[in-house]
């Protein structure tokens, strides 16, 4: 008689499966609430740069390129305008102070002055006949002085001498008053003649200083417009380089004209072009340095000059002490300008991260330098070589300091 075999509910087969499925079911649950859930992005670790934060004196400078410019530059402007008939110094030449640079010449001017000349040599020529006038006139007052004198005298004996008849009665009182009448008219003559000769003096006088007050001012004139026909020869004003000469002969020159300009070799300046982050920490107190030929030579800030164009600006420095030899003019230099004193702070090395983050934040490589972490951070001042680090890591922690472009949105990268 057949037994009927009971089926077992718990293979061995069932068992492993559910087991499986069990654990599968497990991993994805624990996964989704206990797993790392932040996006991360695979990146091979020679394609990276990694970096070691650490705390040492940070140093407040920039490096620059500056060139090398004449301490001050003087233009050559046509002071009278005229005809260019001379070019008497070529361009890179050395000058003197004084040498003449060209010759121009200017038709009018030369008439002007002769113009001038002439009615100089009028002015004289009346000056000369007033006072000749006046000697005269003060020749013939004197003579009628002379005469009046001569005649009062005579007058004065026949007023004495009838004066004492008219008392003895000898003659009559008609014959007396005429005597007397012509002695009083004779005196009173002496006396107008000399206030009129004092009134002509007088007139005489401030003609004559009117006339050589107008000689004087011609001849300053005259003086001038010569000095403006010694200015048709363009003469250097200091001594130093002939950079450029702008005249042709035969060119029509107009006055204030620019026609060339001297570079004052005496001593020089550093030009640098600084980005205006910097453009409210730079100040006339500060001091650089270059290197040339193996020496170090100082320089000081001179001028800073406001303006900003395509975001930098000027800076001129010039030399502290001696000059170095043979620096020449359009010579360039990596010059260090200090912007402050050094002091303890953790840094982190320069990199091209800080483009792409505006260092907010950077990634922190794990001890075990198997994957990185983003994380927060704050900079402070920066110099050529470091960041200075205000806040977010610590000394001896590793760092990405090369590009997050290709990064996008991770928050972790797998270093491999």
């Amino acid at each position: 008689m057949d037994r009927i075999i009971e089926k077992k509910k718990w293979t061995t087969k069932k068992i492993v499966w559910i087991s499986v499925g069990s654990i599968f079911v497990f991993l994805i649950l624990y996964n989704l609430i206990w797993g790392d859930h932040t996006s991360k992005f695979n990146v091979q670790k020679e394609r990276i740069s990694i970096e070691e934060v650490k705390e040492d004196y940070f140093q407040d400078y920039i490096t620059q390129t500056g060139t090398v410019e004449p301490i001050s530059t003087i233009f050559l402007d046509a002071i009278e305008g005229g005809r260019v008939e001379e070019l008497v110094i070529e361009e890179g030449t050395m000058v003197q102070k004084d040498d003449v640079i060209l010759r121009l010449s200017n038709t009018n001017l030369h008439l002007d002055i002769m113009n001038r000349e002439a009615n100089l040599a009028e002015q004289m020529n009346n000056l000369r006949n007033t006072r000749l006038s006046m000697e005269q006139n003060k020749l013939s007052l004197k003579r009628q002085l002379l005469d009046l004198d001569y005649q009062i005298s005579i007058q004065k004996r026949d007023f004495e001498n009838s004066k004492e008849l008219f008392e003895k009665g000898y003659i009559s009182d008609k014959d007396f008053e005429e005597i007397k009448d012509r002695h009083d008219y004779l005196v009173e003559t002496r006396e107008l003649v000399i206030e009129n000769q004092k009134a002509d003096s007088l007139f005489r006088e401030i003609q004559v200083a009117q006339l050589e007050n107008s000689v004087d001012q011609m001849e300053m004139n005259l003086e001038f417009v010569r000095q403006k026909l010694e200015n048709l020869n363009v003469k250097a004003p200091v001594s130093g380089l002939l950079v450029s000469v702008n005249a042709e002969i035969g060119e029509a020159i107009g006055t204030g004209q620019r026609l060339g300009q001297i570079h004052v070799l005496d001593e020089f300046k550093i030009r640098l072009e600084i980005d205006e982050h910097y453009i409210s920490r730079v100040n006339a107190s500060l001091t650089g340095e270059f290197d040339f030929t193996g020496t170090t030579y100082g320089l000081k800030v001179k001028k800073i000059y406001p303006e900003v164009r395509n975001g930098r600006f000027g800076v001129d420095l010039v030399f502290i002490e001696d000059l170095p030899e043979r620096i020449r003019t359009g010579q360039t230099f990596r010059v260090k300008l200090e912007l402050g004193e050094s002091q303890m702070a953790l840094l982190v090395p320069r990199g091209a991260f800080y483009q792409s983050t505006g260092g907010q934040y950077i990634f922190v490589v794990d001890p075990t330098e198997k994957f990185a972490v983003k994380r927060d951070i704050r900079l402070g001042r920066m110099n050529p070589r470091y960041y200075e680090l205000l806040e977010g890591l610590e000394p001896g922690e590793k760092v990405v300091i090369s590009s997050y472009d290709n990064f996008g949105r991770a928050e972790k990268l797998i270093l491999k």
